[in-house]
């Protein structure tokens, strides 16, 4: 990954406002701060579309007409600074129809940004938990159709990219809906790249997401794949059940997701 990274230096990865004229990083743009504000109406309030603890979702729409959801990163979060290169480095390598594409980024100066194709169906999340006029509830078809994609996904981070990408951070928030309902796996800021065996093991801090980890992973810190198969069958309960993964108002004995299903 560092040697990757090293490549685009000289187009303003680590900072900088200079951008030669149809500059690409392996296929993917590079976007200037203020091609990025026009883009949307200067980050109005509007455009808006997803905001959590690192960054801030806009929809934009970039000079040539494309529809784009351009996330800007928090600039006192030095992880931010850790998952956008993460970002840069893996989707511009990853090619499939089951990731969300990387369409480009910004690094002018202390500004960092990344720029994804639109998916206009929200996230999983929403139509699972938070169904409105906008995000409908689903049907079994669409549910399924979600699952299959979802797990293809996976495959191809642990089967077929080289080296094995491990996501660290799957679950409903991450999964992405087109405009078919179509599933695609998002943010791979804490991701991780480790062996091709499933048996290999990486030391790393565990992210702080409630329900979704697996325990050997929360109680040593060694990841694996079978961490995001664990994730994955989380998430699969949720679309067979419509409940999340820790919900402290149900009664006793069902607060966790997992442990409730495995008691019954």
């Amino acid at each position: 990954m560092l040697g990757n990274i090293a490549d685009v230096k000289g187009n303003c990865l680590y900072g900088g406002s200079m951008r030669k004229p149809a500059s690409a990083y392996r296929g993917v743009q590079v976007f200037t701060y203020k091609e990025l504000e026009f883009a949307t109406d200067n980050f109005s309030e509007a455009n808006v579309i997803g905001n959590g603890g690192s960054s801030v979702v806009y929809k934009g729409v970039l000079a040539d007409g494309t529809v784009a959801a351009i996330k800007r990163l928090h600039r006192d979060r030095k992880q931010g600074e850790r998952a956008f290169r993460m970002e840069v480095d893996l989707l511009s390598r990853l090619n499939s129809p089951y990731l969300v594409e990387l369409l480009g980024y910004c690094a002018d100066q202390h500004h960092r940004l990344l720029i994804f194709e639109f998916m206009p169906n929200g996230t999983l999340q929403h139509h699972l938990h938070h169904p409105s006029s906008e995000y409908r509830p689903l049907d079994w078809g669409s549910r399924l159709r979600i699952a299959l994609d979802c797990a293809r996904a996976l495959e191809f981070l642990h089967e077929h990219a080289t080296p094995t990408v491990i996501h660290r951070d799957f679950k409903c928030t991450n999964v992405l809906l087109d405009q078919h309902l179509r599933a695609k796996v998002s943010d791979f800021g804490l991701a991780k790249m480790g062996s091709d065996k499933t048996s290999g093991q990486i030391s790393t801090r565990v992210p702080r997401t409630t329900g979704y980890i697996a325990p050997e992973y929360a109680s040593t810190g060694k990841l694996t794949t079978k961490s995001d198969v664990y994730s994955y069958g989380v998430v699969l309960l949720q679309l067979l059940t419509g409940r999340v993964p820790l919900d402290i108002k149900r009664p006793p004995g069902e607060h966790v997701l997992v442990s409730w299903r495995q008691s019954r």
